[in-house]
C-alpha cells in the first residue's frame, strides 16, 4: 500500500496499460513504464516472437496474468507523472535534479532566514511602524 496516498499501487511499479491495449496491455504498459513509444515496443515483441515464438508467447501471457492493470489515478498530476518517468528511465540525473532544486531553495531560505534576522530588517519594521 502507498503510505503517501494509502493507495495499494504505486508509481515506480510496471502495470498493463489497457487504455493504450491492442491484446493484454502488455507492450504498451513495458513502453509506458520506460518512457518508450509503443510501437517500437510492440515491433520488438514481434521479432523476439519470431526469434523465440515458445518463450516469448508464454512470456506475454505470464506477465498479461500476472501484471496488474494500470489504475486511472496513479499520478496526481502531469509533474507527478514526468517526474516518475524519468525517475524509472534514468534515476542518477533525477536524484541530481532532485539535489540540486533541494540546494536552491535551501538557499532561498538561508538568505530569508539572514534577511528576517538583519538589522535592516528590524529599522524596516520600525519605520512602518510610526
Amino acid at each position: 500500500m502507498n503510505t503517501r496516498t494509502n493507495q495499494p499501487w504505486s508509481p515506480s511499479r510496471l502495470y498493463r496499460d489497457t487504455d493504450n491495449a491492442m491484446m493484454m496491455g502488455v507492450c504498451a504498459g513495458i513502453a509506458d513504464y520506460f518512457g518508450l513509444p509503443r510501437w517500437a515496443v510492440r515491433v520488438g515483441w514481434v521479432f523476439l516472437l519470431f526469434a523465440f515464438t515458445f518463450m516469448t508467447v508464454i512470456a506475454y501471457f505470464a506477465m498479461g496474468f500476472v501484471l496488474k492493470p494500470k489504475p486511472l489515478d496513479l499520478y496526481a498530476n502531469a509533474e507527478d507523472e514526468r517526474f516518475w518517468r524519468e525517475a524509472r528511465v534514468d534515476p542518477k540525473r533525477s536524484v541530481g535534479d532532485l539535489q540540486s532544486k533541494y540546494r536552491h531553495i535551501e538557499k532561498r531560505i538561508r538568505d530569508a532566514e539572514a534577511f528576517v534576522t538583519s538589522s535592516e530588517f528590524k529599522l524596516r519594521r520600525d519605520f512602518r511602524g510610526l
